[in-house]
């Protein structure tokens, strides 16, 4: 049984690609901040618990244990994230720090503790951008910076542990996710976004969580190094409505 370790698996695209590996018959460890979360998601879909503040690397390097099946982790998922939006005469240090901690500082922090399980498993990453990091959106300088961040580190993660480990991003459009939530609970906002898209619509954290359950497949074993966007098309193509 190959074993999969999700950091963010509660809510969202982390908790849809945590359903997916289980329906596939993978052990799954799913991370929450908040332990009671995670082991509600872990009872309901027969996984694995663990309580991780992805700035504590103690608590990551504890899942990594929890999730390694003799040593050896054939997975690993970053979907930590956040949405913060401001504008750039609000926007503070602070803001674009915080940013970087939980998108990039945390994605290395959680690579780094898994990488000898990964490697003896011969396995693979699945890190998160946005489509933000390669669109300029006004308000995103936080999360555009810190998510074209996550594109270095995937290329530069991939390059240093390969061959062992293949390492690979999702860039993903506005999806409709708890994450997005405040964003996409007005319906006017949503469907003008949603009408951005040459396939007119918000993505589903399930379209997403079917990319990454290839991406962690032996089927993407000659993948590695590539950042992919599940985006509707918004990232590279532009209709008349866009």
């Amino acid at each position: 049984m190959s074993s999969i370790l999700v950091f963010g698996g509660v809510g969202g695209i982390g908790e849809a690609i945590a359903r997916r590996c289980r329906t596939a018959g993978q052990k799954v460890v799913v991370t929450s901040r908040r332990r009671e979360r995670a082991e509600a998601l872990a009872n309901e879909i027969g996984a694995m618990a663990a309580a991780v503040d992805v700035a504590d690397e103690s608590s990551i390097r504890d899942a990594v244990s929890a999730a390694s099946v003799d040593g050896k982790l054939d997975g690993l998922v970053y979907a930590v994230g956040s949405i913060p939006l401001k504008p750039l005469a609000r926007t503070s240090a602070d803001d674009m720090l915080d940013a970087f901690r939980l998108n990039v500082v945390g994605a290395l922090l959680a690579v780094k503790a898994a990488a000898p399980a990964l490697a003896a498993a011969g396995g693979a990453v699945v890190l998160f951008s946005s489509v933000a990091a390669r669109q300029g959106f006004a308000n995103h300088a936080a999360i555009a910076s810190a998510k074209a961040g996550v594109e270095g580190l995937t290329l530069s993660l991939a390059a240093e542990l390969a061959p062992r480990v293949r390492v690979n991003a999702i860039a993903p459009s506005l999806t409709e996710t708890p994450l997005a939530q405040p964003i996409t609970g007005n319906a006017k906002m949503a469907e003008a976004i949603a009408g951005l898209h040459p396939i007119p619509r918000l993505g589903s954290a399930e379209e997403v969580a079917a990319l990454a359950g290839f991406l962690l497949s032996p089927s993407a074993g000659w993948m590695t190094g590539q950042v992919i966007g599940v985006d509707g098309g918004r990232s590279t193509l532009r209709t008349g409505r866009s």
